[in-house]
């Protein structure tokens, strides 16, 4: 059984998260100690609100730290919501420009649509070759609640063999809604509140890139 840390920094919903966890068959903690979060064999960093408080909570919990970390040995991590928009560059909020933790390159905004929040269920258009959303229809639907996401993916220089896998959703404008990229992965809808579907992504993640 997989050893998961769901990752309190103050942000998210933890035990909502745990739940669907267990649901897949994980052995969950919630907790804040660093050497719990290094330690695990998959690291989830939950997230909800605004992108420059995710990240205050998260750098006083050492959490950037630790994601660099585990993701320099290899070890898996899962980005939810506003814990996957903290993994890219920037954030740009009300003005307010925010570093994320730079896994990823590019910009957190404010989405295009003639209704924000995009609230409630919406389709995603995964590569062929996803890991996440293997064995899901191409109809299958997922739970976002969000103002804000990434609008672009610019393929980097050294990334032209191995790049990220990116999955795409529109709301007034095509979005990042997942990313899967090794060790790291990450959506912005919520699997923990998805049903079936995101029970599938979760368990998908707990076999494939967790082990």
């Amino acid at each position: 059984m997989s050893r998961i840390v769901v990752l309190d920094y103050g942000s998210g919903n933890l035990r909502s998260a745990e739940r669907a966890l267990r649901r897949v068959g994980a052995d969950v903690t919630v907790t804040a100690d660093a050497d719990a979060a290094m330690e695990a064999d998959g690291l989830v960093v939950p997230g909800v609100g605004a992108f420059a408080a995710c990240m205050e909570g998260l750098r006083a919990a050492g959490g950037e730290k630790i994601i660099d970390h585990r993701l320099a040995g290899g070890r898996p991590v899962l980005g939810i919501c506003v814990g996957m928009q903290v993994l890219f560059e920037l954030g740009v909020e009300h003005g307010e420009r925010t570093e994320g933790c730079g896994q990823w390159p590019g910009t957190v905004e404010r989405l295009t649509a003639p209704v924000l929040p995009h609230m409630g269920w919406n389709t995603v258009r995964p590569p062929a070759n996803s890991t996440l959303f293997a064995g899901l229809d191409a109809d299958t639907r997922f739970y976002f609640v969000h103002s804000y996401a990434v609008r672009r993916w610019e393929l980097q220089p050294e990334e032209p063999f191995r790049p990220p896998l990116v999955t795409w959703a529109n709301h007034g404008e095509d979005f990042v809604a997942a990313v899967e990229n090794g060790a790291l992965a990450a959506t912005q809808f919520h699997p923990e509140k998805s049903g079936d579907a995101g029970a599938t992504v979760l368990r998908n993640w707990l076999r494939e890139v967790v082990g």
